[in-house]
């Protein structure tokens, strides 16, 4: 036997050895984000509080997935045309994201192994190709919608015409390779800095608005109509897709692993702890500033009968003159600005993650960028081009449309590999999180197979 021939027969000798074990088919290997893994330190005897602020910051980055511009176009079109029916498919589905975070978080606190190494190392190469595939097809689709968010903001801010403004975008690439050599830290100050103007703005707007309270809170009911009417179905689960966002799972997974604790059962107990206390309190954030959007479009729009508002700059253009406040317009388009660039990082860190854990390939940050940002500006463009500022709208809430049908194949995997003994040890799921998980994955394959016979049925009856 030669000596290649030895070589390759311990590798799989020790595949085998290593599946048994721990349950991953291939021996683990590199870090998720190496440059930043374990660098942020986190304080062996500190306070709770001292603590708590050493792991805060992914559930912020991670919330910016649920604010974004595509999350704007379905809250938007929801708002205006249902009323306040549709706040509660944003509470479930923020209900849903947190337990999921929670699953996501675990697995990569426990196993050292974000979601996309997670299935490269248990699935067979055709089924991890084919995960990875999808995945790509949703953070297309998120891009997506963040280069149309972003476009649409400097046009309305600055005049700059929508094909000028998705070609801009690109240049995110260089503001995001200069901070992510500054330190982790940096990125997670900027978010959230970002976040809270967002979070101002929309304050700002339900002032003005004025919205009635009882019907915001029976908003919160969820009724059977949802289900039933299929155009009101299919905002809902643009929501949905929306707000439990499928790369944020791969996304939370890995940079929770930026924080530098202790890898035995003591340390790994509290990381999820203090992961989970940061992941839910964003998460609520995210659901204010969510529910928030509708709840203008429907004070501003539904309840003086501009039902048809659906985009992003009919809104804009509507909500000074309709309120009678001169900033109202501005500080929408303000808030827009901030969320798709805010949306940019993450999702420059969550294709990384992806490319890196499924394929192994340690491209440069900027490459990688580039090419997934020209794979959303080409559609962008031939949409705007063709169709103007209409076609803007309904490519955005296509997109979340699509984040929603590939949401079923993130969340079954993690559920799984989080419910196994030999990946998570004593932080295996309970039975009721098994029950739970199990629920949240049906409902979701549920709703996603019920809008694709319905769409079906349109297009051949």
């Amino acid at each position: 036997m030669s000596e290649a021939e030895i070589l390759k027969q311990e590798i799989k000798n020790s595949e085998k050895r290593n599946f048994l074990i721990t349950g991953w088919r291939r021996p683990v290997s590199s870090n998720s984000l190496p440059e930043v893994f374990g660098s942020i330190k986190v304080p062996l005897k500190g306070s709770f509080w001292q603590k708590l602020f050493a792991f805060a910051g992914p559930g912020l980055m991670v919330a910016v997935g649920y604010m974004d511009p595509g999350n704007w176009a379905t809250d938007i079109a929801g708002g205006a045309k249902f009323g306040y029916s549709l706040l509660s498919v944003i509470f479930i589905s923020n209900i849903f994201a947190i337990f999921l975070q929670h699953l996501s978080l675990k697995l990569g606190i426990v196993t050292g192994r974000d979601l996309a190494q997670a299935c490269k190392d248990h699935y067979s190469k055709p089924v991890a190709y084919g995960l990875w595939f999808l995945c790509e097809i949703a953070i297309a689709a998120c891009d997506l919608a963040e280069v149309i968010g972003s476009a649409i903001a400097l046009n309305l801010l600055f005049g700059i015409p929508l094909v000028a403004g998705v070609v801009i975008t690109v240049l995110d690439v260089l503001v995001i390779l200069f901070f992510q050599y500054k330190g982790f830290r940096y990125i997670e100050s900027i978010v959230a800095g970002l976040i809270f103007v967002i979070l101002f703005c929309f304050g700002y707007e339900i002032i003005v608005s004025k919205p009635e309270f009882f019907p915001v809170i029976s908003g919160l009911i969820p009724t059977p109509k949802i289900v039933f009417n299929p155009e009101m179905l299919y905002i809902a689960i643009g929501i949905l897709g929306a707000t439990v966002m499928p790369h944020n799972l791969y996304l939370h997974s890995s940079i929770v692993q930026t924080r530098n604790f202790e890898k035995n059962e003591r340390g790994k107990s509290e990381a999820i702890k203090f992961a989970t206390i940061d992941s839910t309190v964003a998460l609520l954030l995210a659901f204010f500033i969510n529910a928030a959007i509708l709840i203008v479009a429907s004070a501003t729009f539904h309840t003086t009968g501009y039902q048809d508002v659906a985009d992003i700059n009919d809104a804009y253009k509507l909500l000074s003159p309709l309120l009678g406040v001169s900033l109202a317009s501005i500080v929408f388009a303000i808030a827009l600005l901030a969320s798709g660039q805010n949306s940019t990082l993450t999702g420059t860190l969550a294709g990384q993650i992806v490319m890196e854990g499924f394929l192994n390939i340690r491209m440069k940050p900027w490459l990688r960028r580039l090419i997934t940002r020209l794979i959303a500006i080409i559609p962008a463009i031939i949409v705007t081009v063709l169709y103007g500022e209409r076609g803007t709208a309904n490519l955005l809430i296509l997109s979340q449309v699509i984040l929603s049908l590939q949401l079923s194949f993130a969340v079954v995997p993690l559920i799984s590999f989080t419910s196994e003994k030999k990946k998570m040890g004593i932080f295996t799921n309970s039975v009721s999180i098994k029950i739970a998980a199990w629920t949240i994955s049906l409902i979701i394959i549920g709703l996603n197979a019920f809008l694709l016979i319905e769409t079906f049925s349109d297009w051949f009856s």
